[in-house]
């Protein structure tokens, strides 16, 4: 029987909880050096085109994904993603989570699997269910650091910063697919 969220039947414009772990619940980022990595592979994948060197832009999900929210702790990582068809969520992650290990395993002298396993995904079935994952994840380092904002692997307090996160939706309809407007700029936003 296959595990809890690991069938993938993904939906366009559908949002995803996508999550991971290190095998053995052993750490996945090391250093400052292995978080910010991380980060620049997200940002290679998801900047707007017109912003990225000329060299970066054939393996470019901006079109294709939306990084709403998102956490690296030392052994996990979250993401709420919104995917624009049925494969993009795939195929982004196989791009990440490849070049990551890649680079990983070479800087740390090291061979096999990083992962525990392939990421898991839960599809957002609610506004409410929205809110909760939005406020998870950015509450997740919240033993590590007084205040989730000030924790630096977190788009919570850094979404204005990162030209490659997209604002969290508010008024998503799950049945129509759509967004009606973002917390960005709206009070209170930065309360989740």
């Amino acid at each position: 029987m296959p595990s809890k969220n690991r069938i993938k039947e993904f939906g366009a414009g559908e949002f995803y909880h996508v999550y991971n772990r290190g095998v053995e619940k052993r750490s996945i980022f090391l250093d400052r050096q292995d978080y910010l990595v991380f980060m620049n592979l997200l940002k290679k994948y998801l900047l707007p085109v017109e912003m990225m060197d000329i060299n970066n832009r054939r393996a470019n999900y901006f079109e294709k994904i939306e990084l709403n929210a998102f956490c690296l702790m030392p052994n996990h990582f979250h993401f709420l993603l919104r995917q624009h068809s049925d494969r993009d969520v795939t195929q982004f992650m196989r791009s990440l989570i490849s070049s990551y290990v890649a680079y990983f395993n070479r800087r740390h002298n090291r061979v096999g699997s990083l992962f525990q396993d392939i990421y898991k995904a839960v599809r957002i079935e609610s506004n409410e269910q929205l809110y909760q994952v939005v406020q998870y994840i950015h509450l997740n380092p919240i033993n590590l650091v007084e205040n989730a904002s000030d924790y630096p692997y977190s788009s919570f307090g850094n979404e204005n910063q990162l030209a490659w996160i997209s604002p969290v939706p508010t008024g998503y309809d799950p049945a129509r697919g759509r967004t009606l407007q973002s917390l960005s700029g709206v009070e209170g936003a930065k309360a989740l």
